[in-house]
């Protein structure tokens, strides 16, 4: 769920914008979760948890990322 809220504050609130210091950045991030918070709706699942479920298996890898 945290993935899905920085990629919605980002696209709506961050990447279009021209910020001239990181106390504006920080201050239009504030801006828009007060927003947020006044305008409160869940985020809705678009997939049952059976689904989702099948593709966790014991063992299998999840990430294939190289660190």
């Amino acid at each position: 769920m945290v993935e899905v809220f920085f990629g919605v504050i980002t696209r709506q609130a961050i990447r279009r914008g021209s910020f001239g210091s990181v106390r504006e950045l920080i201050g239009a991030i504030g801006r828009f979760i007060d927003g947020w918070n006044e305008r409160c709706h869940p985020f809705i699942w678009t997939k049952p948890a059976d689904h989702l479920l099948n593709h966790c298996r014991p063992g299998q890898r999840t990430s294939f990322t190289r660190h």
